[in-house]
């Protein structure tokens, strides 16, 4: 069974002949840090894994270390950044996002491994009309998504995105405006934050559109900040669900499997996991890295109804632990997890400091599993 029939099975909930290996995604700082700067495709195969290859052009996420914000500017969405500091482990940029109705700001920072926000963009409850009226949502080019999804080959699955800073409306919304404050507004301003997701939902939508044919095996939807470690249950089903929902109907029209992103928070949200018509759930965080149920607990609410994906902690039992360890885990994962199928074995989220001969340790153990 080749690795990309291996995963498909899994993601149909069914079983391959052995359990699949993955992780979530490779960073390029592990690459060029630990792996002479191969590329993830490469990487995936030096281990002997199933690879999952994240496709990020037009998507627009931030948070990319080599982020090209130019591409996301129009005559009337016009990205003015300036650098304050270039040095890759102390990165500040300084964005002015000029309209026709007036200008938006915001600040990154950032280092080597990843990006974060330090001025959110809406500061006044008028931003959101700029936001409706100017803010640019672009259309996929299939042609390099087809060129990626045959260079990947039978070695893997292609992943793609829903255009946005986070793929789910509630995420991409906390990109905007600080968590803590959008959370009040639930409390406060309903309407003001339903204003918000819904012009989210309504861009993001637009942009579903344009994967009409996009050579995807699967659409990775959600996010962190809507897992359940961030907000609560109620607020889950009321601001992510029904927006979720919708997003997810769209994506299935078009014939695409979705993987919903909560990073672990899961507890109390189960339910709304199934509800919003994903096909597969990740990325199953256990406790001993900020989840708040482990993988399997979750497995024993969730049923075979959808398909798992993650489950391993990279950082105190994958990057600290003996391999002893590590094999004992993964086989923990696949007997209490995987054991009826529909579930791909991965890391919890991103590594960066993890020696090369844990992630070989790691592959072998799960290459043991067999069905």
């Amino acid at each position: 069974m080749t690795s990309k029939e291996r995963m498909l099975r899994a993601l149909a909930r069914e079983k391959p002949d052995r359990l699949p290996v993955s992780v979530h995604q490779w960073q390029g700082y592990h690459l060029d840090t630990y792996l002479d700067g191969i590329d993830a495709l490469d990487a995936f195969q030096r281990f002997g894994m199933d690879a999952q290859i994240q496709y990020f052009q037009e998507m627009g996420q931030f948070w990319l270390v080599n982020a090209d914000f130019e591409k996301a500017s129009t005559n009337e969405w016009r990205d003015e950044v300036t650098v304050i500091s270039s040095d890759p482990d102390n990165r500040i940029a300084h964005h002015a996002i000029h309209t026709p109705g007036g200008t938006l700001t915001y600040k990154t920072a950032g280092d080597r491994k990843t990006t974060w926000i330090t001025e959110y963009l809406i500061k006044r409850d008028e931003d959101l009309d700029l936001i409706r009226k100017y803010m640019p949502v672009p259309a996929l080019n299939p042609d390099p998504v087809a060129k990626e999804y045959d260079r990947v080959g039978d070695r893997g699955i292609l992943r793609g995105f829903v255009w946005g800073d986070q793929a789910g409306c509630w995420q991409h919304a906390c990109c905007l405006f600080d968590a803590s404050e959008l959370i009040l507004r639930c409390l406060t301003q309903a309407d003001w934050v339903h204003e918000l997701l819904s012009i989210l939902l309504m861009k993001k939508l637009q942009f579903v559109e344009s994967l009409e044919g996009a050579r995807f095996d699967v659409i990775e939807t959600g996010g962190g900040a809507a897992s359940s470690t961030l907000i609560s249950p109620d607020l889950h089903r009321e601001f992510c669900l029904p927006y979720d929902r919708k997003l997810h109907d769209a994506l299935h029209e078009l014939g695409f499997i979705i993987t919903y992103h909560t990073c672990g928070g899961t507890l109390g949200i189960e339910e709304c996991i199934v509800q919003n018509g994903c096909d597969a759930s990740e990325t199953l965080a256990p406790v001993s890295i900020g989840g708040n149920q482990e993988p399997w607990e979750l497995k024993a609410k969730v049923g075979n109804r959808v398909a798992l994906i993650g489950g391993l902690d990279q950082f105190s039992v994958l990057s600290e632990s003996s391999s002893t360890i590590i094999r004992a885990k993964v086989h923990e994962l696949f007997t209490k997890v995987g054991y009826e199928g529909g579930y791909i074995c991965s890391l919890a989220d991103h590594f960066f400091d993890t020696a090369p001969a844990k992630l070989q340790a790691y592959a072998d153990a799960a290459r043991e599993c067999v069905y």
